[in-house]
């Protein structure tokens, strides 16, 4: 007899239902109510799968976590976390997350044709620059009200991921359809027991988490494109939940975590951050626009990100110039597409009003002496034309470059 998902489990609801106290229709592979709302649809194991330990051969620093001996006595990982083992990684747990794809034909993740079009190795080297500038480094003003800003937008992200709120939005919803998505799933599982924590627990709970960032660095050189953005966008996660939900401000651990961060981001970068198709330009495949524009929002959260953390050190904040070129965030229509006939609708349109050349993140940046007056009147009327139909990742990109640059 063919073992069903549920027989791990004596649960009659999966896990965000069970929070919710709501009713579970416990479909296969999504109940309906985890399908409208993006949520990872997980029911508990009761036997954990542990993965084994692996060697690091990259040429990096490697993220140590030493024990925690100021934990109490009194508590053990088993209550924190009764369904996950304590003392390896977590990613080979069963895979349950996924969303609604009515109506589409199976998604395809092979054979994007994507194309990295800046130098990525100056994203793995950006944490250098705050100590070793370069001459030609922009450095950014933020005002005490921006950085507030970014940092309760950011801390509302870890949130959403906590509190099993949906998905932060630089994730989109149909990565999670595919298994290389086992890093983000297990993420997305596995920070949830930092919500209402035990009294005491916060050490043990970060070190978990710190174990695992440091499986995931440690496995990155085995990763696949899909695999690497989200083992990217999972470590990103880990990061802001140590910084902003689990309080490790001043943790050296997290400035040593920020190195390994760039690293992944620079190696997911170099796979594409870009459709070939964009640049001639036509219609990628929506598989390919949903991995690049992720890669993209993705980086963005992490620059914002990582100037917090320096506006924390008292260390200074520089442009993220070596980005320059790349799209800004997309549109709220196209991002939120439900299926692939409405997306390439939107994506013909979108061709047309842009005349092939893409609103990108550049010209969100301070105005130049090389512009003309008729060049400043184009690039605000491209500007007003983005603005048009933006996501709340969009707005707050706008918000925080505005706030920083003017218009």
């Amino acid at each position: 007899m063919k073992t069903t998902r549920y027989s791990s489990s004596r649960q009659k609801a999966c896990q965000p239902c069970s929070n919710a106290k709501a009713k579970c229709d416990r479909k296969t592979e999504i109940c309906s109510r985890c399908a409208t709302r993006g949520l990872s649809c997980v029911y508990p194991s009761s036997t954990p799968v542990v993965a084994q330990n692996t060697t690091n051969t990259g040429g990096k620093p490697e993220i140590n976590v030493q024990p925690q001996p100021s934990i109490s006595k009194n508590i053990s990982i088993d209550t924190i976390l009764p369904d996950l083992s304590s003392t390896a990684s977590v990613c080979s747990l069963p895979q349950d997350a996924n969303v609604a794809n009515p109506g589409n034909s199976p998604l395809d993740f092979s054979n994007l044709e994507l194309v990295c079009p800046i130098n990525a190795d100056d994203i793995n080297m950006r944490w250098m620059r705050s100590y070793i500038p370069l001459p030609e480094q922009i450095p950014k003003a933020y005002s005490t009200a921006t950085v507030t800003f970014i940092r309760r937008v950011l801390k509302s992200y870890s949130a959403v991921a906590v509190r099993s709120r949906g998905i932060p939005p630089f994730i989109h919803p149909l990565q999670m359809t595919v298994k290389s998505a086992s890093p983000l799933a297990t993420c997305l599982s596995l920070v949830r027991i930092c919500d209402n924590l035990l009294p005491g627990s916060d050490e043990a709970v970060a070190g978990v988490l710190m174990r695992e960032m440091q499986y995931l660095y440690m496995q990155r050189t085995t990763y696949d494109d899909m695999t690497l953005l989200s083992a990217f966008q999972a470590y990103l996660i880990y990061s802001m939940v140590l910084f902003f939900q689990l309080g490790r401000v001043t943790d050296s651990f997290l400035r040593q975590a920020v190195i390994a961060l760039q690293e992944l981001a620079c190696s997911s970068s170099r796979q594409g951050l870009l459709c070939v198709a964009e640049q001639l330009p036509t219609r990628p495949k929506w598989e390919a626009w949903i991995v690049t524009e992720a890669k993209r929002r993705s980086l963005y959260t992490m620059y914002l990100f990582d100037s917090v953390l320096s506006a924390q050190d008292g260390l200074p904040v520089y442009l993220g110039t070596e980005l320059r070129g790349l799209f800004a965030p997309g549109s709220k229509t196209l991002w939120h597409a439900q299926s692939r006939q409405d997306w390439e609708t939107v994506y013909n349109r979108h061709l047309v009003d842009w005349a092939g050349k893409g609103f990108q993140i550049d010209e969100l940046w301070p105005i130049t002496a090389a512009l003309d007056d008729a060049e400043v009147v184009q690039r605000r009327t491209r500007m007003d034309r983005w603005l048009e139909n933006l996501d709340e990742f969009g707005v707050m990109i706008y918000a925080v470059t505005s706030s920083t640059h003017g218009d």
